[in-house]
């Protein structure tokens, strides 16, 4: 049975002797990056009860030395881990009795969401390791990510796999195993920062971008970039109408502020199967009003738009058009007869899918007359702004994601007849969202919205489009 404490000799003779062991540093990250013992890695923690997960997801069969500043945090840690079966010892003494030189460090042992978004969009060479099982990396992935399951991250060879003029960034679902991965890393001499709250949390990146400006009108992408959602802000004569906002609501507060535009008005096309809605939080924390579609049952209080209303929004009007299909109740809202917000009807590459609600046949027959008689029939350059876009799917101009008439009118199903049209949507089986009873329950307001879940009910990508390869 090894003794708890190991003396600072000790620690040094087994690193000459390469043996194979995981230092961890209890220290705040700060402490570590102005010097540590070389090969080791921050456990960097927001909270004990976290620090505790992270230390118990390291595999039971490494040796592994726990260091603090001397104050016993590193001793009690190592208890507890041996009580539970791992090969946990602490430096005696802490780190002020290690006598040899320290190392320094050049990158945080975590990144946050918003962190990595911004660094791979300024191309700051960043080498992203997803340690993932390959099924899960196959469902759901940030786009350039590498595979390597965390097992092989332990096995000889695995320096061949990586770059050595790149910042690694490991990944998995939720934060825990990318940080044994960057456990194990640092005990091969590599630095790595770990995503925190992973592939959860990623798809909880917003981002804003200008999409038109005429004249008095103004409109904002904003899209969730880990999960292909698109929402809209609208702005004329100082306000802003939000159209399909996801959580953090508070964000789309901040893209209208930088535009000088208050919010006054928060809609959804539709009620929502993959992603839960923000519209209610958005027009709580901005007092603003809320729309929902006349044609769905909801159990939140808001102001009830059918086929033909107006919405006035400074010196534009936003008119309401009945374009059932996706869901029997989805609504598109029109400025101009030029901007069209069409919400899970038309996508760039694709249409939206009749099935959510079990009845594929009925909405099927909905989403023909909806796409041919209502969508196409606008001007052939009229902008048509969808709520999601799929996985690998390119902006369509200036990093804006919209399609046209004249666009659409190419898609594969839309030059058949309504009868053939009808038996292809019908035949065509996809998966359906995760959790989407769960969400759908929750935007109707039949269960409250709990924003800590909400990264785990919204996890994988959008499946709201109808695929056809």
């Amino acid at each position: 049975m090894l003794e708890l404490g190991v003396t600072a000799d000790e620690l040094s003779k087994s690193l000459e002797n390469k043996e194979v062991l995981l230092i961890l540093d209890l220290r705040a990250k700060e402490k570590f990056a102005e010097g540590h013992i070389a090969t080791s890695a921050n456990v960097a923690a927001d909270s004990p009860q976290q620090k505790q997960i992270i230390l118990s997801k390291i595999p039971a069969a490494f040796r592994i030395i726990l260091v603090d500043d001397g104050t016993g945090e590193a001793e009690q840690y190592a208890g507890d881990m041996a009580r539970f079966g791992f090969r946990a010892q602490f430096l005696k003494g802490g780190i002020t009795e290690w006598a040899q030189e320290l190392a320094k460090s050049t990158q945080d042992a975590i990144i946050s969401n918003d962190n990595l978004y911004n660094t791979i969009k300024s191309n700051k060479g960043v080498f992203l390791l997803d340690v993932r099982e390959p099924m899960e990396f196959s469902e759901h992935k940030i786009p350039g990510a590498v595979n390597i399951p965390l097992g092989e991250i332990f096995m000889p060879g695995l320096q061949d796999k990586l770059p050595k003029d790149k910042k690694i960034v490991t990944i998995c679902s939720h934060g825990n195993r990318s940080m044994v991965a960057m456990f194990a890393l640092a005990q091969k001499g590599i630095e790595a920062s770990s995503l925190t709250g992973g592939m959860s949390q990623w798809n909880q990146v917003l981002n804003a971008t200008l999409a038109v400006k005429d004249g008095d009108l103004t409109i904002i992408q904003v899209e969730k970039v880990g999960k292909g959602c698109l929402s809209h802000i609208i702005g004329s004569s100082g306000e802003a109408a939000v159209i399909d906002p996801t959580y953090p609501a508070s964000k789309y507060i901040e893209f209208a502020k930088n535009h000088d535009f208050k919010i006054t008005g928060v809609i959804d096309t539709h009620q929502h199967a993959d992603h839960v809605s923000a519209a209610r939080e958005l027009a709580i924390q901005t007092g603003s009003k809320l729309y929902f579609s006349a044609k769905e049952e909801y159990k939140i209080d808001s102001e009830k738009l059918d086929d033909g209303a107006l919405i006035q929004l400074g010196s534009k009007q936003i008119k309401v058009i009945h374009t059932p299909g996706h869901t029997a109740g989805s609504m598109t809202y029109v400025i101009d007869d030029k901007y069209v917000f069409s919400g899970d009807i038309l996508f760039i590459e694709s249409i939206g899918r009749p099935d959510l609600r079990d009845n594929a046949e009925e909405f099927a027959d909905a989403l023909y007359d909806t796409i041919h008689n209502r969508l196409l029939t606008l001007p052939d350059d009229a902008k048509i702004f969808p709520t999601h876009h799929g996985e690998g799917v390119e902006p369509t101009k200036n990093g804006i994601y919209y399609t046209t008439p004249e666009m659409a009118k190419k898609l594969p199903l839309l030059d058949l007849s309504k009868e053939e049209f009808v038996k292809n949507i019908v035949s065509i089986t996809n998966p359906r969202p995760m959790n989407y009873s769960m969400i759908i329950k929750v935007n109707k307001g039949t269960i409250p919205p709990n924003p800590m879940m909400i990264p785990e009910l919204e996890m994988g990508p959008n499946r709201c489009s109808v695929r056809t390869n």
